[in-house]
């Protein structure tokens, strides 16, 4: 597993069931509400802060999606394509970075497509069972309850990044 996360240099991640639990919630007005997991939040700070990018490529549109991604700072935010390899491929040579140093959580069948090619891929727990079965790993917590972080937690320590960042942080 350490030579496949060693070349990390970006986490991309889908969001419904990946960083939320995957439901919807709709207002009595009708706008839509999702729940973030304050831990996986903290995982998207720790990559910033370890120098390493992070992104999301999800098919539905959504302002909470919008917001959340300018609270934490990430790199990138693609929504609205349900077709997502064409988008991995444009964010990717954006950044002008090779598939191996791109990991990817995605928890259904439309995130195969990018799971396939990455250098390192990931499924929450909560996964469908066709996915779970085609990737590096599968993190123990489900999406929207840890599993971006588990995943962060695991390229960080797998980099040789986590002691120094825990230093960074107990000052």
């Amino acid at each position: 597993m350490q030579r496949k996360i060693k070349p990390i240099r970006l986490l991309l991640m889908d969001v419904d069931g990946v960083l939320t639990a995957g439901g919807i919630i709709y207002s009595a007005n009708g706008d839509e509400l999702k729940s973030f997991n304050i831990q996986d939040g903290m995982g998207v700070t720790l990559m910033r802060m370890a120098g390493l990018k992070t992104g999301i490529i999800t098919g539905r549109r959504s302002p909470m999606v919008e917001r959340r991604a300018r609270e934490l700072k990430m790199d990138l935010l693609d929504m609205g394509h349900f077709d997502k390899l064409p988008r991995y491929y444009a964010l990717r040579d954006q950044l002008g970075l090779r598939d191996e140093e791109i990991a990817y959580i995605g928890d259904d069948v439309q995130d195969l497509c990018i799971l396939k090619r990455v250098g390192f891929s990931v499924a929450p727990a909560n996964a469908r069972p066709q996915v779970k079965e085609r990737v590096d790993y599968v993190t123990e917590a489900r999406g929207g309850e840890g599993a971006v972080r588990e995943t962060v937690d695991l390229i960080l320590y797998h980099q040789g990044r986590w002691e120094e960042l825990i230093r960074k942080l107990e000052q």
